[in-house]
């Protein structure tokens, strides 16, 4: 870039910089500020060290952007008083020994347990602190893809719902793909993933992924030992490509006990609101729960990377694996007005890595059984 083409780009930079400050338009604001951080990133890399200095006036501008930005967040916090709706709930559940006058002919007196009571008012502020992280993901054009895997019945849509039921539907997107169609099943097996990545600014929750093929198709035979293999070496090299394309991946696997899970099936196939949840498949689960127990222990060894690790999450406390699992998400980012971080403590015995789970699992299984026997 030369000294003039510097120069006439500084200034209309400037000139954009300076009438979206005028209006307080913090959104573009924001989209102005990563786009010119790219700009710079991209050329440093370029230039020597003494060529740096052709690009200190944009240097200077960014700096003068981020001030602008954060005044204008701090006068906008300033305007808006906040609800504090972890107060108004707790208002809400105060407990009565009667109703009041008023009320005895539109209200009935109830009863609620005190830990449902406790774990309502943890999740609303949990979910505080989503909505916050979501802002900062969108503002800061990051993208985020989280993975939610497991045995059947191990509670990934309910923590699906947690995570997602007060995010803005248009940056957060739930992908939950049904079997392969005739054309799908001679694309190359990613191929209908990929559309569904993020772009910028976005969170993608897949309730499952591509790890059918390292769980559920092994153990039914839906795939042969050829394309399996050749499904774990790849995976493991796609996460990466995409990982250095700038997407963080969270992978989330739900353990669910062989007691709880017999005890799920039951409530499936007798409650009407959760018969839909039922599939010819689940009739296997149960049986086949040692060859499940053996895909495990193989994905976790094989696909538990540096750059996409697997994060195990106890599932038969339905309500502790959601306050869990979204502490733990939260966990990894740092965003504006973050809660402080006693109350984001994981619980080491409900959430841990997929490396030691391979621990755990190595005691179950029976290393000489292959899944193709």
């Amino acid at each position: 870039m030369s000294p003039e083409t510097l120069e006439a780009f500084h200034d209309e930079l400037r000139d954009n910089y300076k009438k979206l400050a005028k209006d307080a338009d913090i959104d573009n604001l924001r989209v102005l500020r990563n786009r010119l951080q790219t700009i710079l990133d991209t050329n440093i890399s370029k230039l020597s060290k003494r060529e740096h200095r052709k690009l200190d006036k944009l240097g200077r501008l960014l700096e003068e952007i981020d001030e602008t930005i954060e005044a204008v967040e701090l006068a906008t916090r300033e305007e808006i008083k906040l609800i504090d709706i972890i107060k108004k709930y707790k208002k809400k559940h105060e407990p009565l020994t009667e109703l009041p006058v008023g009320k005895k002919k539109t209200h009935v007196l109830n009863a609620i347990r005190k830990d449902e009571i406790s774990y309502e008012e943890e999740m609303l502020r949990l979910q505080i602190e989503l909505v916050k992280l979501q802002s900062y993901i969108q503002s800061s054009e990051k993208k985020v893809l989280i993975i939610f895997e497991g045995r059947d019945a191990a509670g990934k849509w309910g923590n699906i719902k947690r995570f997602t039921e007060s995010l803005n539907p248009r940056y957060s997107k739930v992908v939950a793909l049904m079997k392969p169609s005739e054309i799908e099943k001679w694309q190359w097996y990613f191929e209908r993933y990929i559309s569904h990545l993020p772009n910028a600014g976005e969170m993608i929750f897949f309730d499952r992924s591509w790890y059918n093929r390292a769980g559920v198709e092994p153990v039914m035979g839906f795939v042969g030992k050829r394309d399996y293999e050749k499904f774990m070496d790849d995976v493991v090299v796609l996460e990466k490509m995409l990982t250095r394309a700038g997407i963080k991946i969270i992978k989330f696997y739900f353990s669910v006990s062989k007691e709880e899970q017999a005890a799920r099936f039951q409530e499936r196939r007798t409650n009407p609101l959760k018969q839909y949840k039922l599939s010819p498949i689940d009739q296997f689960s149960q049986k086949l729960w040692d060859r499940y127990t053996l895909a495990e222990y193989l994905n976790f060894s094989q696909t538990h990377t540096e750059h996409a690790p697997w994060t195990i999450v106890k599932s038969d406390n339905k309500e502790m694996s959601r306050i869990n699992a979204i502490k733990y998400l939260l966990s990894q980012f740092d965003y504006p007005d973050k809660i402080d971080a006693k109350y984001l403590k994981v619980d080491g015995d409900i959430v841990f890595t997929g490396r030691e789970k391979v621990k755990m699992l190595a005691k179950e299984i029976d290393e000489s059984k292959s899944l193709f026997d």
